[in-house]
């Protein structure tokens, strides 16, 4: 099986997928799995939220171009993702609108689309599989799942 790259939006993500799911999913038949940071986060003075769409898109495009073996996705907070601007994530600004069982797949669709659009036609969509959490991941971490 190929390699698997999760871009991630923080140290917390990082830690999870780099210390916790690996194992799982080098049990399933990846090769290797590692997550990233998207767009330099430890370089930022400022912490927390993820940057900007084009600067992600850039990110992910270039993981794509550099390892035409790997399988890329994405695990971001659906509420930390920005809607307007220049820095507007693709999908965001119209799923704020749409029932919650709708919104994460609206933005996930509207990212796979950027991507296969900025990799050309020769592309295999199969290679980006984008992942939005609709809930903050911290809080999952908290969460009594037994309870609930």
């Amino acid at each position: 099986m190929p390699r698997l790259l999760v871009h991630v939006e923080g140290q917390t993500e990082e830690d999870f997928v780099n210390e916790a799911l690996r194992d799982h999913l080098l049990a399933k038949g990846y090769d290797s799995v590692s997550a990233r940071i998207v767009g330099n986060a430890r370089l930022r003075r400022r912490r927390g939220g993820i940057r900007g769409w084009p600067s992600v898109k850039g990110d992910i495009v270039k993981h794509l171009r550099e390892d035409p073996e790997c399988i890329a996705t994405t695990m971001v907070d659906f509420y930390a993702l920005p809607q307007q601007g220049g820095a507007a994530w693709p999908g965001r600004a119209e799923a704020a609108q749409a029932k919650s069982d709708r919104k994460a797949g609206m933005v996930e669709d509207a990212l796979l689309g950027e991507v296969i659009e900025a990799m050309g036609g020769r592309f295999d969509p199969r290679r980006f599989v984008p992942f939005v959490v609709m809930h903050e991941f911290e809080g999952l971490l908290f969460s009594d799942c037994p309870k609930g």
